[in-house]
């Protein structure tokens, strides 16, 4: 699958890594230059920085052979008008955006372009499963495509994992950490990373079940 996010911020940096991790194809767009260039060499996607509410710009993203965008900035103006152009000028199959103000609920459905209206509070794999449409409960998020599984797993005091570092804990076969989301941050999860509580982790794996992941961290 092929998938555009615009707006770098925690929510579409976050789904451009779990997207990454499923071995779809990414491209991560931002305004803010300096965003872009402090995620440079710590994400698998395409980075670019550029006005996503441009339609030359959209362009240049690939929206013509996007599969799946999301629109997730801060600003629902900004949303709207690039799921409007999305669905409208580039006929992507399937279009999420962002809600940031509840007031503004009300706009975001088909006449906008919008397939799948996200609240902001949503859950981060809550929001994935609408967006590509998978169906699987709890934290739990199956991309047909891709033929792998997404669980996510939360760091506490009482975690066996608390205190470890990554490269000292045993995984379940075809297993991998995608992303340690810390401070509402994502951070490359090289094996000198030390969990800490708090910690929310990404994972992707071909086989293992959430329980197995449980285990291994819990």
């Amino acid at each position: 699958m092929k998938a555009l996010v615009a707006g770098a911020g925690r929510l579409g940096t976050q789904i451009a890594q779990v997207l990454a991790a499923a071995q779809n194809d990414v491209t991560l767009v931002d305004l803010d230059e300096d965003r872009i260039a402090e995620l440079e060499g710590g994400l698998a996607v395409r980075l670019l920085v550029g006005d996503a509410c441009g339609p030359a710009f959209l362009e240049h993203a690939g929206a013509l052979t996007t599969d799946l965008l999301v629109a997730a900035t801060g600003r629902d103006e900004d949303n709207l008008v690039i799921s409007l152009l999305a669905k409208r000028r580039f006929a992507v199959p399937r279009v999420a955006a962002r809600v940031n103000d509840a007031e503004n609920s009300w706009l975001f459905g088909h006449r906008w372009g919008v397939d799948i209206a996200v609240p902001a509070a949503t859950p981060l794999i809550s929001l994935i499963e609408e967006a590509t449409g998978a169906t699987d409960t709890v934290a739990l998020l199956r991309l047909s495509k891709a033929g792998v599984n997404v669980i996510e797993t939360a760091i506490t005091s009482l975690s066996r994992a608390a205190g470890r570092a990554l490269a000292d804990i045993a995984l379940p076969a075809g297993t991998v950490i995608a992303t340690v989301i810390r401070d509402g941050q994502p951070t490359v999860p090289t094996p000198e990373v030390r969990l800490r509580p708090g910690d929310e982790l990404l994972l992707v794996s071909h086989t293992a079940t959430e329980q197995e992941i449980h285990a291994a961290f819990q």
